[in-house]
């Protein structure tokens, strides 16, 4: 198989207005392209799965916005019944990309433990750990209880990963005070290691990408922006799929959008190392 990487359409849709996640996902796409892989952007539309859409159906997914359903692994069916459009979140992307052989998926950051809130817990935690999928991304969202998912990852048997880090990036800032166990310093030494992964038959990996130092926001001018904006969705009784998108958008109004540049710049370098590593797999 040639050299393949994922991308979930839930950034496209729920991450940008119209146009720049229009431009985003363009971006992506031609930095996988770039680095000598096929990009494959996934949905639902029409109530089937599309593993790879053309630049059209780009527009549509980002014309449609917040508008169009998040589909997790879990909504799948629901979408695909009802026939209609939806967006792919991380643990819905890898489950249809492995279905096509897709070993590698790059994103922004996973979704994890939501803070003040121990019993929220996104799926894509347990759906890498069930598929032998390699995610790409700058850690947990920095909204989450980064600490905690570490934890859950670790009990579910996720392999991390740091690329050229042996702490853990928390998003928009490149440290988090949370030690790794495992660092690799090459594309094609966390090749060599999912192709262990895969001979054992275990789940999926997480590779933590640090943001380029250049688009780095650092904890201690992110981290109280990030405390206000989960307090404020607290009071407005905000939860569940909807509070994401809803503290991004908090996020970017209390930063003056410089944390739409830095989530902007961390997603492409993503892209470009996760197809680097599709590269060395083959």
């Amino acid at each position: 198989m040639e050299p393949t990487v994922a991308l979930e359409s839930t950034l496209i849709a729920h991450g940008l207005p119209f146009p720049d996640n229009l431009a985003v996902a363009r971006e992506l796409e031609a930095a996988v392209r770039a680095a000598g892989a096929i990009p494959k952007t996934v949905a639902v539309l029409d109530g089937k799965p599309r593993i790879g859409l053309d630049d059209a159906e780009l527009e549509r997914i980002a014309r449609a916005g917040s508008r169009l359903p998040k589909a997790g692994a879990t909504d799948l069916a629901v979408a695909l019944a009802r026939g209609g459009d939806a967006a792919t979140t991380v643990s819905g992307t890898i489950f249809l990309a492995q279905r096509e052989g897709i070993r590698v998926m790059a994103t922004g950051g996973i979704g994890g433990a939501h803070l003040g809130n121990p019993d929220d817990v996104s799926h894509d935690l347990t759906a890498l750990a069930r598929l032998p999928v390699c995610v790409v991304s700058s850690g947990a969202k920095a909204i989450l209880d980064l600490r905690r998912t570490v934890e859950i990852l670790e009990t579910l048997g996720v392999l991390i990963i740091g690329y050229r880090t042996s702490e853990l990036p928390s998003f928009y800032s490149r440290e988090s005070g949370i030690a790794l166990e495992h660092r690799a310093e090459t594309p094609a030494e966390i090749a060599a290691i999912l192709e262990a992964r895969a001979w054992l038959g275990q789940g999926g990996v997480l590779v933590a990408n640090p943001i380029p130092a250049e688009a780095e926001i650092p904890w201690k001018q992110i981290g109280p922006n990030i405390e206000f904006a989960v307090t404020f969705a607290e009071q407005q009784g905000v939860r569940g799929k909807a509070l994401t998108p809803f503290l991004l958008s908090r996020l970017a109004q209390l930063t003056g959008g410089r944390s739409v540049a830095a989530n902007r710049a961390l997603v492409v370098d993503n892209a470009r190392l996760a197809a680097q590593i599709a590269v060395a797999l083959t």
